[in-house]
Order: C-alpha cells, then sequence, then structure tokens
C-alpha cells in the first residue's frame, strides 16, 4: 500500500509501516528524525497523491481538552486548527485514522470511532489516545499491561508519572508508542 502519516516527524509509524514492506512516507513542517521517506512540508500539498491509508497526527496544542482553561485566548487558532482537521478527513483517500488525545474535536466535528491507551499496546502509560477511522476496523489490543504510576498533587488531581516528568516539553509529551504503530501496520496493511 501507498500509506502517507501526516504531521509525523519522528518517523515511528512510518518505519512500522514500512518495515511491513509497504510504501510510506511521513509527512510534517519539521524535518524527519530518522532516516526513511520524508516530506517536508504542508501535508495539503501531497494529499492527492494517490494514498490507500493516511495515519493522521494534527497538532493539538489547540484542541486538545487538557488546555480547556486558555480555550477563550485562542478561539482564532482553534478554528484553523479544526478546519485542518477537517480537511484531512476529508481528504481523498480510501482509509484513514486521525489519531488526538481528548479534545474539541469530538464536540466540534464528531465524536472518535475508538479510544484506545498504551498500556494495551504493551507501554506502562495511560493516555486517552482518540481516533477517528474512516474504512478502517477498530484497532485491537496487543499486549495489555499494567497502566504504570501515578502522581497524586495536593489539589487532589492525579496524572501519570511519565506525563509528570515531562511536563514542560511538549514533543516529548506528544511521541507517539510503537506499540500502537506497529499494532496499526500489522492490523491495517
Amino acid at each position: 500500500m501507498r500509506v502517507l502519516i501526516a504531521c509525523e516527524y519522528s518517523g515511528i509509524v512510518r518505519d512500522a509501516f514500512a518495515a511491513k514492506g509497504h510504501y510510506a512516507m511521513s509527512c510534517d513542517i519539521l524535518p524527519t528524525e530518522s532516516e526513511g521517506l520524508h516530506y517536508q512540508g504542508d501535508v495539503l500539498d501531497i494529499l492527492n497523491d494517490g494514498w490507500d491509508l493516511m495515519i493522521a497526527h494534527p497538532p493539538c496544542t489547540h484542541l486538545a481538552v487538557s488546555g480547556a482553561r486558555h480555550f477563550y485566548k485562542k478561539q482564532k487558532e482553534q478554528a484553523e486548527a479544526l478546519d485542518f482537521v477537517q480537511k484531512l478527513l476529508n481528504a481523498p483517500i480510501e482509509k484513514i485514522c486521525l489519531e488526538n488525545p481528548v479534545s474539541i474535536i469530538s464536540t466540534r466535528i464528531k465524536k472518535p470511532t475508538q479510544i484506545i491507551q498504551p498500556y494495551e499496546f504493551g507501554h506502562s502509560v495511560s493516555k486517552k489516545t482518540c481516533l477517528w477511522l474512516k474504512n478502517l476496523p477498530k484497532l485491537e489490543p496487543t499486549n495489555i499491561v499494567d497502566k504504570g504510576d501515578f502522581v497524586t498533587f495536593s489539589s487532589g488531581k492525579r496524572m501519570h508519572s511519565w506525563y509528570v516528568t515531562k511536563w514542560g516539553d511538549g514533543k516529548s509529551r506528544s511521541m507517539f508508542w510503537t506499540g500502537i504503530a506497529n499494532a496499526m501496520a500489522d492490523q491495517w496493511g
């Protein structure tokens, strides 16, 4: 298959599909962090290039509900982010998976098809990951492990310890999980 991994610079999902023998290309405005096929630029420029499958990871900065207290300050940015998501979902590609954390996509565009957790795919981490699927079956868990450690703050709020250690590092917090990437390549490839 011809597989486009939109908004990915890490190469994690691209490499999982390439390892299965697919023509897989990542695309991001940033350069790739690992050797492999990568288009550095706007994904909208290549959406019509005959892809069979697209896995899209649009930036969650203005979409994720974790930043809800700031929503009133960024309505223009949210509108632009939602427009971008809608363009990805409407792409002329037969099979599409759009991935994002719990976000306003659910209320402004549509509810996710599926919500998965990294601990269902071999990572001792809890982080709700929403999938909007077009012509793809739901991902089946491959290796259910424990949810890992949590930190409880004096306010009573609980967070997964991996998230707390990466608090100021959005790039690390947004890294995709290899177990999920491998499940996508195995089950959808």
